[in-house]
């Protein structure tokens, strides 16, 4: 049952710009957060743990939307949740596990820079590590909504391979703001709000024992985990360096609000074009429309093209919004903050297409599954560029 993606400069643009549209929501996802600052008062661990969570929530957002996306197109997954195949429930199996392994992981990596950078205490490191598993045990709800998303886009004849992925990192992380907001409510709300959140990582970790042991000898099962390890320590890595240029950042900017307002939304709307040739990418390389080699990049030109262009009109507009947030709408401020934003997206578009191609090519040609690696790699990476690039931007056009 192949269905074979029809690509297109203009399908491409106009899908791209419907999905991007989502990335307004970024600035939703800072006003949540601005809202409930006074739960980062409670402990200082609360604000270091909130990256660690968006990271989790990150890497398996993007490594189902691209398992997804290739496996509708091949066949080997249907459009529908019951009587689908037994790769679909094998997917499902493994991400209930892998979301509790990367919980555990990226929660000890958020203790471990909170002890050197932060000043928490080793009594710290299990709260933060039952925050972070009470608030991707919820998050489950997120993986469902983007397999119904996928299915649903699918069905209606859109590519999920550039849909899915920009239209739910941006939903998710408004999403996972919400209940970790909760999980740290309910935390420190008294002994019986403890009690509950460690009822909540007690029944997912007996939940998570049971579908390992049923999985032991399933072979798909254990190569998913396999990968996913491989991909938390490139990526954990990776986002470690993303800190130190946003604390640079703060430098430059003093008090313009816009740069804060805007920036969620303009790490997403990189990610998404790098998820975009990334998924399209593994797609084609598992149809066999694409040779693995790096001189085939000119075979999803309509992808970069069309992904890039949706991109630069969607900055315009982030240039408008997050001045008129900020209180600092002039047509000077506007023309010299959306040269600043072009700039920014000049530098980081095709190095994060090219990284993106490349990843997707390695993997594949190393007989790893490409869509374990490429929306991980490449969003964490796109953290880093985006925030690299504004910081240049910013450097040259407000200096």
């Amino acid at each position: 049952m192949n269905h074979h993606p029809q690509y297109s400069l203009s399908k491409t643009f106009r899908e791209c710009l419907l999905s991007f549209n989502f990335d307004f929501l970024g600035l939703i996802a800072g006003g949540v957060l601005a809202a409930h600052m006074h739960i980062f008062r409670l402990s200082p661990w609360v604000i270091t743990t909130y990256p660690a969570v968006l990271s989790a929530k990150g890497i398996i957002a993007g490594i189902l939307a691209g398992r997804l996306g290739t496996a509708l197109h091949i066949g080997i997954i249907y459009p529908k949740f019951i009587g689908n195949t037994r790769s679909f429930y094998t997917l499902l199996s493994s991400l209930i596990t892998m979301t509790l392994i990367i919980s555990v992981f990226m929660s000890l990596i958020g203790s471990l820079i909170g002890l050197f950078l932060w000043g928490i205490s080793l009594i710290d490191m299990p709260n933060i590590v039952l925050s972070v598993i009470g608030t991707m045990a919820l998050g489950l709800t997120i993986s469902l909504l983007t397999i119904f998303v996928s299915f649903v886009s699918f069905k209606r004849g859109l590519d999920p391979d550039i849909v899915v992925y920009p239209v739910m990192s941006t939903t998710a992380d408004v999403i996972i703001t919400v209940y970790y907001i909760i999980v740290v409510i309910i935390f420190f709300l008294n002994s019986i709000g403890k009690a509950i959140i460690i009822s909540i990582n007690a029944i997912y970790l007996i939940f998570s024992a049971l579908i390992l042991l049923r999985n032991l000898h399933n072979k798909e099962f254990i190569k998913n985990i396999r990968e996913v390890f491989l991909t938390l320590l490139i990526v954990s890595f990776i986002v470690n360096f993303t800190g130190t240029f946003l604390g640079k950042i703060s430098a430059v900017i003093e008090e313009r609000r816009e740069v804060y307002i805007v920036y969620p939304s303009l790490i997403d709307m990189i990610g998404d074009v790098g998820s975009v040739v990334g998924s399209v990418t593994t797609t084609k390389l598992a149809l066999g429309l694409l040779s693995p080699s790096l001189s085939s990049l000119k075979g999803i030109k309509e992808q970069v093209f069309g992904s890039w262009l949706a991109s630069i009109i969607i900055f315009v507009i982030l240039s408008f919004l997050s001045l008129i947030m900020g209180g600092a709408l002039e047509i000077s401020s506007f023309i010299t903050f959306t040269l600043t934003l072009f700039m920014a997206n000049f530098i980081a578009i095709p190095v994060i297409s090219l990284l993106s191609y490349s990843v997707s090519i390695e993997t594949f040609k190393r007989g790893f599954d490409p869509d374990n690696f490429v929306i991980p790699i490449e969003s964490s990476l796109a953290d880093n560029l985006t925030t690299i690039a504004l910081f240049i931007s910013l450097l040259v056009i407000y200096r």
